[in-house]
């Protein structure tokens, strides 16, 4: 029986709101471009590189165990938002509109938005570490900041942007809910299977998502979206890239298989003067280069599977330094 790849067709329901949607990307883009720029800087707030500056320095030089918190969060939503992506097939607005600029370029699919639903629960833990009002205050400002702004960059509709906040408050509601009881039972593990325990979590996110891959063999891209992505100067839609996925999960297992190791030896606590902080953040973020950087130069990059496990590797060694080997180096350095 001959098969023919699935191109996609939109519900009904969508086509018949897709005018109102790409009109309130429109909507925000008339607003003018001098908010280009602040647009911007809200967005990097939901980040992955902003976070990646920021979850070191709160780890190493403010509270650790709030640093370590944030960063599960962070990673925890960075791969469930893969999965919805993937599942859900969403485009991007400037994808299907000329109407609505690219203002910033993304290669995977659009619902739900992960800057929303990573905002919500990152900056949702902060405030609950923090535990004021004006924390609470803030977060939700910011939250709501980085949401409208990947509107206004038009890549992002806006019930992508609701599906994010949404999914992001369920999952910091679970957070905040479950996260001590968890960790409690984890702590009485023994470091074996605690670590076999993060390392069966990640690669399980892993399998699912190649999963979802699998299971859409048949879906193929309107050229419409790839003419109009490459079009308004960006990359090429590549939505079914695991390379996200990999590096998530890779980070989580190291973060928590550092901080399993380290433990038993005292853990980590971020005391101390200024200068103290200020030189563990150095130190730190010289190891955070070559692990992150240094790697890439020398590992296989690409989709194919030795490429990814090498990935998973070169991620897992950030998260564990991270963790775990910043602190020793610390402790060896009496900072």
């Amino acid at each position: 029986m001959e098969t023919h790849p699935r191109q996609f067709k939109k519900e009904p329901l969508m086509d018949g709101f897709l005018p109102s949607l790409i009109a309130v990307n429109a909507f925000f883009q008339g607003s003018g471009g001098w908010l280009t720029a602040p647009m911007k800087f809200f967005s990097f707030l939901g980040s992955e590189d902003f976070f990646l500056i920021t979850l070191p320095l709160v780890y190493w030089c403010l509270d650790a165990a709030l640093g370590l918190r944030i960063g599960v969060m962070l990673l925890a939503s960075n791969g469930l938002n893969n999965l919805f992506k993937m599942a859900l097939h969403g485009p991007r607005p400037y994808w299907v509109s000329t109407d609505v600029k690219g203002l910033a370029s993304e290669t995977g699919f659009g619902i739900p938005s992960g800057h929303s639903q990573t905002a919500a629960g990152v900056w949702g833990i902060a405030a609950d570490g923090i535990k004021r009002t004006w924390a609470w205050v803030a977060a939700l400002i910011v939250i709501l900041l980085i949401g409208l702004s990947r509107i206004y960059l038009g890549v992002h509709f806006l019930h992508d942007v609701i599906v994010g906040w949404l999914l992001g408050g369920l999952t910091l509601w679970a957070f905040i809910k479950f996260w001590e009881p968890v960790a409690a039972r984890v702590k009485k593990l023994t470091l074996a299977n605690q670590i076999l325990l993060a390392f069966a979590v990640s690669i399980g996110m892993i399998l699912l998502a190649a999963l979802i891959v699998f299971l859409s063999w048949d879906f193929v891209l309107p050229a419409e979206w790839v003419a109009n992505a490459t079009r308004a100067g960006g990359d090429a839609p590549n939505p079914f890239s695991m390379e996200g996925m990999v590096t998530s999960m890779g980070t989580l297992f190291g973060l928590f298989a550092g901080v399993a190791w380290l433990a038993p030896r005292g853990g980590f606590h971020a005391s101390g003067p200024a200068w103290k902080r200020a030189l563990r953040y150095a130190v730190g973020l010289v190891g955070v280069a070559v692990f992150y950087v240094g790697l890439k130069l020398v590992f296989p990059d690409g989709e194919d599977w030795i490429a990814l496990v090498f990935r998973y590797v070169r991620y897992t060694l950030v998260g564990a330094w991270v963790s775990a080997g910043a602190p020793w180096v610390f402790s060896k350095l009496k900072l």
